[in-house]
């Protein structure tokens, strides 16, 4: 079968081996992925992001200077199943999965794998424990966005959301999109984006929010008057003796790059919370008593649980999130590598999605 391969630090496309389905695992074929950033990121530092997660306590799961087959973000379509295994779902069935597979040596990562190649591939190999058909009706372009809003739907049930509340989002790329979308879908708000490029504010105003805002012009912290939260530790205190709960400011930093975090520290209203989804890799410097005195409240997310997952993908076929505008470009497995370096530029793209089928 034909795939892209990531080998030290470049892209290419070429024949390797055919796979077969072990017990628990399922042949399909890959119909759509899309790129995710942290594949970007993965092509140039993928030793780092390996050494990170053993410092972080987690397994290894490769070998960086092995080849890896990318895309996690996929809808595929069933071929098989292992000889023996009660095949669940008819082949020709549309799935997708959490990007997670269980084989004989544990848990690999699909798309982060020597062993189980990703969605830039003709055909994978996933858990059948963990495959939901898509709807009929949905495409696989838009099946194939359950996995990265799925992001969103786990930040945003990772924060400490009422009625009271108001949102924040700094940063508008996928993560912070998805974000927006989920808020929206649950019905909280107002809620605030801001991003220095043009194109990504006016995809966040399509995604729900409410106000955009340019920082190269003005602080997005100047919006937080304008959504009802009281700014200074003594506007809080006289909204309470009036008897009144005062608008909580949840904050997601969905950047991650140094420095990011000490700004919103600084220029957030006492009592916030910042919910960290953006993944900065290098080393940050923050001053804790900022934190300290605004009685500031940390949450760092990654990922979502399999009731997310689930969920995310009713959401998407129900029409109470609407992918299709992110997905701004489609391309063949000979348009991979290109694709890597068009979503540098976001002005021009959001989501490219892989369509190994395509000619």
């Amino acid at each position: 079968m034909r795939a892209v391969i990531a080998r030290q630090g470049t892209l290419v496309c070429e024949e390797v081996a055919d796979l077969t389905p072990g017990p628990g695992e399922v042949l399909v074929k890959t119909l759509c992925c899309g790129i995710c950033g942290s594949d970007l990121h993965a092509l140039h530092h993928l030793d780092d992001m390996v050494e990170a997660s053993v410092r972080a306590g987690s397994p290894a799961g490769m070998d960086p200077k092995k080849d890896v087959i990318f895309g996690h973000e996929f809808c595929a379509e069933i071929l098989d199943y292992a000889p023996g295994d009660v095949k669940r779902l008819k082949p020709g069935t549309r799935v997708v999965s959490m990007p997670v597979i269980f084989g004989p040596a544990g848990y690999a990562a699909i798309g982060y794998s020597n062993t189980y190649p990703g969605g830039f591939a003709e055909r994978m190999l996933v858990s059948d424990a963990l495959l939901l058909e898509a709807p009929n009706g949905l495409s696989d372009r838009q099946a194939a966005m359950t996995e990265p809003f799925a992001v969103g739907a786990h930040a945003a049930g990772r924060a400490a959301l009422d009625e009271d509340s108001a949102a924040l989002v700094i940063g508008c790329g996928p993560v912070g999109l998805a974000v927006i979308a989920s808020l929206k879908a649950r019905g909280y708000g107002p809620i605030a984006a801001a991003d220095f490029s043009p194109a990504r504010r006016a995809m966040a105003e399509k995604m729900g929010a409410d106000i955009v805002v340019d920082p190269a012009k003005e602080s997005p912290h100047g919006k937080w008057a304008d959504m009802g939260v009281a700014t200074t530790g003594a506007e809080q205190m006289m909204t309470r003796m009036m008897g009144r709960v005062p608008r909580r400011a949840i904050i997601f930093e969905c950047v991650g790059v140094p420095g990011v975090i000490q700004s919103l520290m600084e220029a957030c209203p006492p009592g916030s919370q910042i919910i960290v989804a953006g993944v900065c890799m290098q080393p940050d410097t923050i001053e804790p008593f900022i934190a300290i005195s605004k009685q500031i409240d940390f949450r760092f997310v990654l990922g979502y649980t399999p009731e997310e997952f689930a969920a995310t993908l009713s959401d998407i076929a129900e029409g109470r999130i609407d992918v299709a505008p992110v997905i701004t470009s489609a391309v063949g497995l000979e348009g991979v590598a290109k694709a890597f370096t068009d979503l540098a530029d976001p002005e021009r793209q959001v989501k490219i999605v892989v369509e190994p089928g395509r000619v």
